[in-house]
Order: C-alpha cells, then sequence, then structure tokens
C-alpha cells in the first residue's frame, strides 16, 4: 500500500497539471459514473493529501476523496484526455484537462463527498508529518496520542487515527532509527522519545516527497540510491544488522509483517 509520500506527490501533481482547469471525468469502468457527473466540467481549485487519503476539491464545493488501498494506481499523461493512450485494463476514472489527463485503477475508495463529508474523514485522522503545524500542535496530539494509549508503538504507528500516512515501510524503519522495541506500550515511551519519532517522520517523509523512494538511512538520502542500500530492516530479516550484525527478524504482528533488529531494539 502506497505510503503517506506517495499520495502528497500525487497531490502536487494534480496541483501542478489541473488546477484551475475544468476536469473532465468520466468512468471507463462505470463504477463511478454516477459520482463523475456531479462534478466532470468543473475547475479543480485545491489539490490535498492528509495521510493516505487525497481530496480534490471542485468550483460547486464537493470533493472526490480518493483512498488508492492496496491495489489502487495512478498514471499521468502529459497529453489532454483527447490524446490520452487508448483505454486498458479496470480504468475507474480517467481526468482530463488541457494538457494533462490521468488513470485511476482500482483504489479501495473513489466518491464524491460533500464538505461535511470531507470533515467527517478528516475528524478520524491523525495529524500527517507531511502538514506540519507550525505551531507545533500536531506533533503534541501525536504524543497525546500515544501516551494515552497501552497499545504498542509498532501497532499506534500503524494507526491512522494516531498518525496519518505511516505504513510497514516507515514503521519499521523508524522505529529501528529510534532504538525502540515495536513492542513497547506506547504509554511507557517518554515525551522526549514520541517527539523524536514525529521529527523523524517529518524528515523522512519530506524526503520521501521530494525523492519520489522511501530512504531511510543518513548516508543515503542523496543521489540514486540502490533498493538493497535504502533501509537497516525492511524486508532484511535474516541479513546481519547494519550496525550491530545480529541477525534480523520478522515476525507477525497484528496481521502485518514487522521487520527489527533483536539487539538494537531490545
Amino acid at each position: 500500500m502506497p505510503e503517506g509520500h506517495s499520495i502528497h506527490r500525487i497531490a502536487n501533481t494534480f496541483r501542478n497539471e489541473f488546477l484551475n482547469s475544468k476536469v473532465k471525468i468520466f468512468s471507463p469502468q462505470g463504477r463511478f459514473e454516477a459520482d463523475a457527473k456531479l462534478v466532470s466540467g468543473r475547475k479543480l481549485v485545491a489539490s490535498t493529501a492528509v495521510g493516505k487519503q487525497l481530496f480534490l476539491d471542485f468550483e460547486n464545493e464537493l470533493t472526490i476523496r480518493i483512498h488508492l488501498g492496496i491495489y489502487g494506481k495512478w498514471n499521468f499523461y502529459k497529453v489532454p484526455v483527447a490524446k490520452a493512450p487508448e483505454v486498458w485494463g479496470q480504468v475507474r476514472a480517467r481526468f482530463g484537462a488541457t494538457s494533462a489527463s490521468a488513470d485511476l485503477r482500482g483504489p479501495t475508495v473513489c466518491e464524491v463527498i460533500d464538505q461535511q463529508g470531507v470533515q467527517l474523514v478528516l475528524k478520524r485522522l491523525g495529524p500527517d508529518p507531511l502538514n506540519p503545524d507550525p505551531t507545533g500542535s500536531e506533533a503534541l496530539k501525536f504524543v497525546s496520542k500515544v501516551k494515552n494509549s497501552k497499545a504498542p508503538i509498532g501497532a499506534a504507528l500503524m494507526n491512522q487515527a494516531v498518525i496519518s500516512g505511516i505504513g510497514n515501510v516507515y514503521r519499521a524503519e523508524l522505529l529501528f532509527r529510534a532504538g525502540l522495541n515495536p513492542k513497547t506500550p506506547g504509554e511507557r515511551l517518554s515525551e522526549e522519545q514520541l517527539m523524536g519519532l514525529w521529527t523523524d517522520a517529518v524528515k523522512l517523509m519530506q524526503i520521501g516527497v521530494k525523492k519520489g523512494v522511501m530512504l531511510t538511512r543518513d548516508e543515503y538520502l542523496t543521489g540514486r540510491v540502490l533498493v538493497q542500500d535504502r533501509y537497516f530492516v525492511y524486508k532484511r530479516e535474516g541479513l546481519p544488522c547494519r550496525v550491530c550484525n545480529k541477525v534480523l527478524v520478522v515476525e507477525e504482528f497484528l496481521a502485518r509483517r514487522l521487520y527489527f533488529c533483536p539487539k538494537c531494539q531490545s
């Protein structure tokens, strides 16, 4: 499943290619046809991301909410919709403006909602490290949610009501970089440890937006990086830890795979 940095990149693409344009929208697959008619031909006035959710706002105060889920995928074309490639596969929605077009396939959610619906979605989402509040209130909100819970920090980081946009990769890497055992109850962590996690999430996810890939090793945060060099622990089970040489492990944890170092994160 795409993590938050990918959705922010998509929001940026929509701002760059479609903002203030009247966007034609239709559903080759047919499943989004009725909703598409509510906004097709209207001007796109905002494109934002909160965690793994994309919001496309139109001039008639309606919004398309999209959650890619596991199988969702975008294809963007720098041509108007009339010159876009022939539709292939199950395209839920095709978007077209005067100089760009895009196809959406397989999202978990693709719906048109009003502003009340938007607020209901936002209300259930936790703070997003890529939408930090200059006042620091979003960081404090994250700290408070974790400190007031007995849930393991490895579970809290994956809970979109606690922090938005973190998935399995960032979860594994953030906890390793912080030297935290994923099974430590949130209430046992200090405010300093949790603020450190938040600050590191902001740093790494901003790099993800800029580079288009997740990079978590400080010596490899710039330039082109081979896949095998990107991470400390993610998908490196059975290999030696880059810090202590202990063999890294993977466990099933709340229906997801949890990667960690049994020594550095003891």
